[in-house]
């Protein structure tokens, strides 16, 4: 059974209503240390699909746009480089550099501050992990680096995700199956949970979920279990709670839904939720040594 498939956004939501709600705590990030802000390292998975790195790009090209102030740079836990431990040690141990004119270091070689937005949808591995590696202290000398809390779950993203699924002219008497990336720490498995049980009270039919790897159910059971109790002119329809084409969204398209929503990203509340991300964690940063 072929999946009719949602066409992807051309660009940010026109919705808004949260660009800037929580964002201006931004300045948190600005008062962080007495120079310059923290950078701002975007960190997603990474894949190989070409599609799915644009729309990846296309979110921290809306984070500049938001906060020209800021030095936002990209960097990946897995497929691509540059690595984020990588990104970090540049931004607060640069390798060293000719004195300038007047015998002190160029701006470019003088530690500085980075916190770490991991760009997924809820805790797991890699935020626990690699993204928590990555802002190890670098000793003496070295700047300062944070990580924050992941994207998810926020009510900002049930809000997202309900408006794809009006998309799909979602109707009472379909099952909506929830399609998770999926993880073996079960903290993600809660954070997505917790984003459920808020669609729960904006949808009319049942929600499920259903996860790509590292959990269960798996989402195609999760589909198979949704069809097996549909009401009569029903459709089983996936919700993919996943910020941008890839490997996941490809399984998910083949695992037997109705319709499937199109990604998360782009969209101006996921802008929000960057920054307010951001500046909760630079807001943690320890004075300066």
């Amino acid at each position: 059974m072929s999946a009719e498939i949602l066409a992807f956004p051309s660009g940010s939501s026109s919705d808004s209503s949260g660009a800037s709600s929580e964002a201006q705590r931004g300045e948190a990030g600005r008062d962080a240390s007495a120079g310059a802000a923290p950078v701002l390292v975007g960190c997603s998975h990474g894949t190989n699909d070409l599609t799915g790195r644009d729309v990846i790009r296309a979110l921290l090209d809306d984070v500049r746009a938001a906060r020209p102030d800021l030095d936002v740079r990209e960097a990946f836990v897995d497929v691509q480089q540059p690595e984020v431990a990588d990104v970090v040690t540049s931004v607060v141990a640069p390798p060293a550099a000719t004195d300038g004119p007047d015998g002190s270091a160029p701006d470019a070689a003088r530690p500085g501050d980075a916190v770490v937005v991991p760009l997924l949808l809820s805790g797991g591995f890699h935020v626990s992990v690699d993204v928590a590696a990555a802002v190890e202290d670098r000793g003496p000398g070295a700047g300062r680096a944070a990580a924050s809390t992941p994207l998810g779950p926020d009510p900002r993203l049930v809000d997202l995700l309900a408006d794809r699924l009006a998309d799909v002219d979602v109707r009472p008497e379909d099952a909506v199956v929830i399609a998770a990336a999926g993880s073996s720490r079960p903290g993600a498995a809660r954070d997505v949970e917790e984003l459920a049980a808020g669609l729960r009270e904006r949808v009319p039919g049942p929600v499920t979920v259903g996860y790509g790897a590292m959990a269960k159910p798996s989402v195609p059971d999760a589909v198979a279990a949704a069809r097996a109790d549909l009401a009569p002119g029903g459709r089983v329809v996936v919700a993919a709670y996943l910020l941008a084409p890839g490997f996941f969204y490809d399984r998910v398209l083949e695992a037997g839904g109705d319709v499937v929503t199109a990604p998360l990203a782009p969209d101006a509340r996921l802008t929000a939720i960057v920054l307010d991300r951001y500046a909760t964690a630079a807001a943690t940063l320890a004075p300066p040594r």
